[in-house]
């Protein structure tokens, strides 16, 4: 009995051991440093001074986040994420699915499409904001460029508008090149979804004399659910922390397209260290309000 005790705790260490390291930093580099972050936003570290350990700083508990979660700035900020995140998730999903149920259909040149809009997911955030920056260019009338110069060409004068410097929905039109950006690759997911959904299922729906239209409501999207529920995961935790893409069109930071990364930054870049990490906090809620439920869904699934 104690040979077959110390026979099963060998193989059980055995994993452990070959596991260990990746346990280890991961331990430190990421809750680790979770840890830290969440001290530091207790504190007051507000200063360079502080932040370097030539003034001394304290311990004020909640009341950052009191203060961040009280001021205006921050609540527009907090308003503007939420705004890019339903129109990025509203776009990539709604541009995704229909691209995949084009392809989804034999036809001639399917390779050349699905590379045509896989393509601006092998570009950076940072090269396409460029660019992006240029076509939502605000200037009108004779100094027109980017987009409201192609309108003013051919005759829609009246779709001119000052893109992201709106102070009301500006952060809206960022959302434009993020779908141009992942809506591809949310394709990708729905056209492997359709790849995977048996024949047999399409042809006892055919022989049962479904219509095209009923097999697709009725049989092909109900097997897409798990995977609209992955990509409304995926791309709504990137459009949650979302940073580069807006830095790189509305640089420096402007506070008609600030959201709570970009806040973080510029606490950061002041030394403000706690404001920063309160900021890095409630974006890990954010983030993990969207990412938890997903993951307890999964594993009960799989039990």
């Amino acid at each position: 009995m104690i040979k077959t005790a110390k026979k099963a705790g060998r193989k059980a260490g055995a994993p452990l051991l070959l596991i260990a390291p990746s346990l280890i930093l991961v331990g430190i580099f990421v809750y680790g440093l979770i840890g830290a972050n969440f001290k530091t936003s207790l504190s007051d570290v507000h200063t360079a001074g502080q932040a370097t350990g030539q003034a001394p700083a304290g311990t004020v508990w909640l009341d950052n986040y009191f203060d961040l979660l009280g001021s205006e700035a921050f609540q527009h900020s907090l308003k503007n994420l939420f705004l890019y995140t339903g129109v990025f998730l509203g776009g990539t999903m709604l541009m995704g699915f229909l691209w995949a149920w084009l392809l989804e259909r034999p036809m001639k040149g399917e390779g050349i499409f699905r590379s045509v809009y896989l393509f601006p997911m092998a570009v950076s955030f940072v090269a396409s904001g460029v660019v992006w920056r240029w076509l939502l260019n605000s200037n009108q009338d004779q100094s027109a460029t980017g987009l409201n110069r192609l309108f003013q060409m051919i005759g829609l004068d009246f779709l001119q508008n000052n893109w992201w410097n709106n102070v009301d929905y500006g952060i809206t039109a960022i959302a434009i090149p993020a779908i141009w950006q992942l809506s591809g690759y949310v394709m990708a997911l729905f056209l492997a979804g359709f790849r995977g959904i048996p024949d047999e299922l399409r042809e006892a729906a055919r022989v049962d004399g479904a219509t095209t239209w009923q097999l697709y409501r009725h049989v092909l999207f109900p097997q897409l659910s798990p995977i609209a529920l992955s990509a409304l995961i995926i791309i709504g935790h990137m459009s949650l922390k979302s940073f580069d893409l807006i830095m790189s069109i509305s640089k420096p930071a402007n506070y008609q397209t600030k959201v709570p990364a970009v806040d973080m930054y510029v606490f950061k870049s002041s030394f403000d260290y706690a404001n920063a990490a309160a900021v890095g906090s409630i974006l890990l809620v954010l983030v993990a309000l969207v990412v938890v439920p997903y993951l307890v869904r999964t594993n009960r699934k799989e039990k």
